[in-house]
């Protein structure tokens, strides 16, 4: 087994426990710091783009379908390749602490939070408790992960029922809209939960869901966050994720056009808070929801890793988000370029003082109409990205590829 490393020991390679366009974005910045990258693959995955991006990969045997999720392996997988790191990327095991704890017991720098950060924050649950405990105000809901079983007055029946219809059943373990199921009827419950039980095991290892207020006409705001895991925080702009569909998030902006700065100036300052309050470290996003017509806002949950939205962030601030993870997992501290924003944060000015235009991304997601709309690419045989000053395109898709995450 690998020495466990000094908090300050240098990085000089990272596995990428993950695949697709974030696989290909977080080499892409390694290459550029002049890090091996380390990368792996299932057996149905061997030609995907980011493994050309790799200096060194490796196969992770077993079921394709499960085997990213698999702990064991992928830690081995590391292991094997030598890395000094390990990037989780987004989805999969980003936020399992068992796999954070499994990752430094081996040897190696997560990067992300702490285990106990992840817990904290990155479970649904144990966030609402975190938030609540700031005097951060969140959205009604139970405290606890519903128990079937239970009867009386923690029974999910009379939960929800007290909670008032409609309610909206959450993945603790999770997000991007695996998991999830809105509840009009209170003789739609049984089934909503144990889809979204099985749906959040298949997704996450965690089968564990839990039931809030759910708010049908509002805005969803999130707010960037990083902490140097020493007690300092900081918040880089908001970006606002309303579009959506099935719960995923179609288009993001930033700034936001429907709220005033003085509304996600506050947002802002209480993320930054909530992440200096447990000494967070790393990249994280504070999600958010506004009712309609309202300056009020309700602490929903939070993603203890990057996001699929992070270049909206990246393109108004001027940062490299997973350069900063990186940095921040092997010094404890943020890089230069984030100073500004400390300035602005510590002198209780605007951070907008220190963006820059305005940032729009767009998910191209196919769809088969014959198979209830489910996301279905089938075979690219053609693709062509836009270009430009100020075009950006994350993506994993080429010409060839029959592959659809």
């Amino acid at each position: 087994m690998k020495k466990k490393q000094s908090r300050n020991a240098e990085i000089r390679s990272v596995f990428i426990a993950n695949r697709g366009e974030i696989a290909l974005r977080i080499a892409r910045t390694a290459r550029r710091m002049g890090l091996e990258v380390c990368g792996a693959f299932s057996s149905a995955d061997g030609g995907l783009p980011h493994l050309r991006l790799c200096h060194r990969a490796i196969e992770l045997e077993g079921d394709p379908a499960r085997v990213y999720l698999d702990i064991g392996k992928v830690v081995d997988a590391a292991r094997a390749l030598n890395a000094d790191a390990v990037h989780p990327g987004y989805g999969f095991l980003a936020e399992n602490e068992d796999f954070a704890s499994a990752v430094a017991d081996a040897g190696m720098r997560f990067i992300g939070p702490t285990p106990d950060q992840i817990v904290a924050l990155g479970d649904k649950v144990q966030a609402r408790k975190a938030a609540a405990k700031a005097g951060v105000p969140t959205v009604p809901g139970c405290e606890e992960p519903l128990d079937s079983k239970a009867t009386g007055k923690n029974s999910p029946a009379a939960i929800a029922n007290e909670i008032g219809f409609p309610v909206l059943i959450k993945a603790a373990g999770g997000g991007g809209g695996r998991g999830m199921r809105i509840v009009d009827k209170p003789e739609q419950l049984d089934d909503a939960i144990a889809r979204a039980h099985a749906e959040a095991k298949l997704a996450f290892g965690d089968e564990r869901v839990f039931i809030e207020k759910y708010i049908p006409r509002a805005r969803h705001i999130e707010i960037q966050v990083l902490g140097d895991g020493k007690g300092q925080a900081v918040w880089l702009g908001e970006r606002e994720c309303s579009i959506q569909r099935r719960h995923q998030k179609l288009l993001e902006e930033s700034p936001t056009p429907a709220l005033p700065p003085d509304v996600t100036q506050r947002m802002g300052e209480v993320a930054a808070a909530l992440a200096a309050s447990i000494s967070y470290r790393g990249a994280g996003t504070m999600e958010f929801i506004v009712p309609f017509g309202s300056r009020d806002f309700y602490f929903i949950e939070m993603n203890t890793r990057l996001q699929v939205e992070h270049p909206v962030t990246e393109m108004r601030t001027g940062l490299d988000l997973v350069e900063e993870q990186i940095a921040i997992a092997q010094n404890e501290s943020f890089s230069s370029a984030v100073a500004p924003f400390i300035f602005a944060q510590t002198a209780g000015r605007p951070c907008s003082q220190f963006f820059r235009g305005h940032a729009i991304e767009a998910r191209i997601i196919a769809e088969d109409p014959d198979a209830d709309f489910r996301p279905s690419c089938g075979k690219l045989d053609l693709v062509m990205f836009p270009g430009g000053p100020g075009v950006r395109v994350d993506s994993w898709a080429e010409a060839g590829l029959t592959r659809c995450f």
